[in-house]
């Protein structure tokens, strides 16, 4: 009796582990089928705020992302700041960038060109060794603190803009100590700069990345969102011809539209730990869910969809050709 009753507790335990493996494959073939749908002539990954050492959920959205990547084949990833927490980096040798960066991002499919900007916590460190990194790994893509880059396939072309935001913020301009390049860096030709590369972009799609958001709901200094307001707004605004504002910083999910704004202002989640989030005035969307973005872009349509850990497309910002 004691030897039929064992067997048959091994045969439930076997059935249920059938059972939730079966569903796991199920789930994971509809998330491949809605993935599929994130494929376009250019298709880009966005992620920031992530370098905790492998820890919380970084490592696990890094496989989601170089799984994913199998399936809609990005051309990049853009990194927007905050690839290592806390104090930046000290060198080309610092061991975080094994740690934060070369063995968590490992997957074969992840193998991609990264186009990174400072946060405020590479302000911490040796922003030039951050850039630097390009002579020790092939991935690495920083040519300047600020620049931009045209992706073209098919009949679309995007450009991406990547500001370099910390030195934009008085608090970290002023706060030399713990932040010592900050005040080093040049806010007006950056400016300056922006403003003639606004200026000549032609693009199908134009689109500005930096660490720190324009708007978002946050405990984080109100002065920060303040100046980036002030000092990017009336550039962004002045051509029409800005789609999107992405940004990191702020470790959740926000989607934000002003009343006579035509530019959608984005926070993308961390791609390691995440905060509680809630709606400010604009607010289309908002999670406390961690993970990244997948931007898709066709020559009428452009798509920023936001990726859960889980692989699941929680929103998506979608921008149409009139």
């Amino acid at each position: 009796m004691k030897v039929m009753r064992v067997c048959g507790n091994s045969v439930a335990m076997m059935l249920m582990v059938a059972y939730l493996l079966l569903g796991s494959l199920q789930m994971q073939a509809q998330n491949r089928a809605e993935w599929e749908k994130l494929k376009g002539d250019v298709t880009l990954y966005i992620t920031n705020d992530m370098g905790r050492n492998g820890y919380y959920d970084q490592k696990p959205i890094a496989e989601l992302m170089g799984e994913m990547a199998g399936v809609v084949d990005p051309e990049c990833v853009l990194a927007v700041g905050d690839i290592h927490h806390f104090n930046g980096v000290a060198s080309l040798q610092d061991p975080l960038w094994m740690t934060n960066y070369e063995l968590i991002y490992s997957h074969p499919d992840l193998m991609l060109d990264w186009f990174p900007v400072c946060g405020n916590h590479e302000y911490r460190g040796n922003t030039q060794a951050f850039m630097d990194y390009g002579k020790v790994s092939r991935r690495w893509m920083m040519p300047a603190k600020y620049y931009t880059k045209v992706f073209n396939h098919g009949n679309t072309t995007i450009r991406i803009v990547f500001l370099d935001t910390t030195p934009l913020i008085d608090f970290y301009r002023e706060n030399s100590a713990v932040y010592p390049d900050a005040c080093k860096q040049d806010m007006q030709a950056q400016l300056s700069w922006l403003d003639e590369t606004l200026k000549n972009a032609k693009e199908d799609w134009v689109v500005v990345v930096g660490h720190h958001p324009i708007y978002a709901e946050t405990g984080k200094k109100e002065n920060e969102r303040i100046d980036m307001q002030k000092r990017l707004l009336p550039i962004l605004h002045k051509y029409n011809n800005v789609a999107i504002y992405a940004c990191g910083h702020i470790h959740n999910f926000q989607h934000i539209q002003k009343k006579g704004d035509n530019i959608d202002y984005v926070v993308n989640s961390s791609s390691s730990l995440a905060r509680p989030v809630k709606p400010i005035d604009g607010t289309v969307f908002c999670s406390s869910a961690d993970g990244f973005s997948v931007f898709t872009a066709d020559k009428t349509q452009l798509r920023m969809s936001m990726i859960d850990k889980d692989g699941n497309i929680i929103h998506t910002i979608s921008k149409v050709k009139k």
